[in-house]
Parts: structure tokens; C-alpha cells; sequence
């Protein structure tokens, strides 16, 4: 049980790397739960106590797994970046188009995190870039151990561009360090302008903002003034990049966005 948001992840699977590559798929039982307290958190209930002194060891750990990522990838040269959203935001479309303009320049590889279903790993590989599933069955976010599993049968080749997308989910995943250089935020024109004030923590952990499916804000109600004006509330660096992965419209910005920090 991962107490820091009470997500099961004793259903992982990693699945398929690409339709050229076969790998069999692993079980893996992440059980974070301890069954002891500790005296620096003595004011607190029990229960309290207890659930700090958890969430306390499940991040360092992962703290510890994805500074060992971290490292890697510095090492190989490969820019990481955690996509990171609500459901339906459009991530997995943003990166089919990205694919399809980079692969043919860039070697690109893809860590994809969902509940259930290889439906989006799918999706990647038929770009012809390799791409392997974490299927997390109740847990509500990828970790660090969960990445280094995925690398080590992945692969992705030295200097290369790797996007991990999270599994749907603008709580969670902004808690947990993957060893990536940025998280990338992914917010769609049909759920809303407060998103970032409803969920601080993402935004303010993110260096960048893609506002996906402008082409229609002819048919929702949408302020973006209003939408980047909340997410620099919460987190006055935020970049913003305004595009329809759908059109097309505002890729170019996009692209030479992941230029610049592959040149960093």
C-alpha cells in the first residue's frame, strides 16, 4: 500500500517494448506499508504518527531510486520528461504528433503509465518509436523503482529523447521524482481555467505548461489570460506553450521547446 496516497500497487506489470522486441511481462509487489513509529513525530496520534513515518519512507526511497535514474540518464545523455495530467488531456496524441516530426532526426523512446491496457503503447509503437507499458492496476501513479524497471528492459539508446507519460492524474504524480529533468503539464481547454489552483502542487512542480486543443476554444468557454495568469499564481517560472496536437497549430513552438533542453 502506498500511504502517501493510498494507492495499491501490487497489480504492476511491465508489458512490450516494441513490435520488433518481445519481453515477458513481470510482477513486481511494491508493499510500502511499515508496522513501526518513531519518537520525532511523539505529538501526533498514533495513527497519525504512523501514516507520517510511511510517507516519510516511501519518498526517500524513491528519492533514492530516481537520483540512481537521474544519474543514468545524465550519463547516457538521454532528456527525460515526465508528461503529467488530468484524463483525456490529449497526451498521448501531443506525443503520436511529436513522434512522427522527431523520430525521423531524433532516436525517441517512451515509458507509458496506465491503470489497465497497452491501448496508448500501442498507439506509440505504431510510429515506429519503442515504447513498454506499466500497467500500475490500482495505483494512481508511476515511481521511481517502476522507471528503473522499465529502462532496464527498454533500452533507450544513448543521446536519445525518452518521454515517461504518467498515468491520468494531477495529485499524485506530483509527489513522486522519476529521475526526469522536467515535468511537462499537460492542461486541455475543455476542463477548465482553475485547474492550477485546484491543483497547486502539480503546477508549481512543473516547468512547463502545454495548453493542448486551442483549436477549440471556439466552442468552450475558456480564459486562457485567466488559465496562465492561476498557473503563474502558483508558480511564477511556469512556461506556457499553446497548441492543437490535433491540428498541428503551435507544434513548431513545442519542438524547439525540447531543442533547447536537449541543449542545455
Amino acid at each position: 500500500m502506498c500511504s502517501t496516497c493510498g494507492c495499491a500497487s501490487g497489480e504492476l506489470r511491465i508489458e512490450g517494448v516494441s513490435s520488433e522486441h518481445t519481453h515477458h511481462s513481470h510482477e513486481h509487489s511494491h508493499d510500502h506499508s511499515h508496522d513501526h513509529s518513531h519518537a520525532h513525530s511523539h505529538g501526533l496520534p498514533f495513527a497519525a504518527r504512523r501514516l507520517v513515518d510511511i510517507e516519510m519512507d516511501v519518498l526517500a526511497k524513491n528519492n533514492h531510486i530516481a537520483a540512481h535514474n537521474r544519474e543514468h540518464f545524465a550519463t547516457a545523455g538521454i532528456l527525460a520528461l515526465n508528461l503529467v495530467s488530468s484524463p483525456g488531456s490529449g497526451k498521448t496524441t501531443l506525443l503520436t504528433s511529436t513522434l512522427t516530426r522527431l523520430a525521423p532526426y531524433f532516436d525517441c523512446a517512451v515509458i507509458e503509465g496506465d491503470q489497465q491496457t497497452t491501448n496508448d503503447a500501442d498507439r506509440i509503437r505504431a510510429t515506429g518509436v519503442p515504447a513498454i507499458q506499466v500497467n500500475t492496476g490500482k495505483g494512481c501513479h508511476l515511481d521511481a523503482q517502476m522507471v528503473h524497471d522499465a529502462l532496464h528492459q527498454l533500452l533507450p539508446n544513448n543521446n536519445s529523447l525518452l518521454f515517461i507519460e504518467n498515468v491520468g492524474n494531477l495529485v499524485c504524480p506530483a509527489s513522486f521524482d522519476l529521475g526526469e529533468l522536467h515535468k511537462v503539464a499537460v492542461l486541455s481547454v475543455t476542463e477548465g481555467e482553475d485547474k492550477p489552483l485546484k491543483y497547486p502542487h502539480m503546477f508549481a512542480a512543473s516547468r512547463l505548461m502545454i495548453l493542448n486543443k486551442i483549436d477549440l476554444l471556439p466552442y468552450v468557454s475558456f480564459d486562457v489570460e485567466t488559465c496562465i495568469a492561476n498557473a503563474r499564481q502558483v508558480n511564477p517560472q511556469i512556461e506556457v506553450i499553446q497548441l492543437s496536437a490535433t491540428t498541428g497549430e503551435g507544434m513548431d513552438q513545442w519542438l524547439l521547446w525540447l531543442e533547447q533542453q536537449r541543449c542545455v
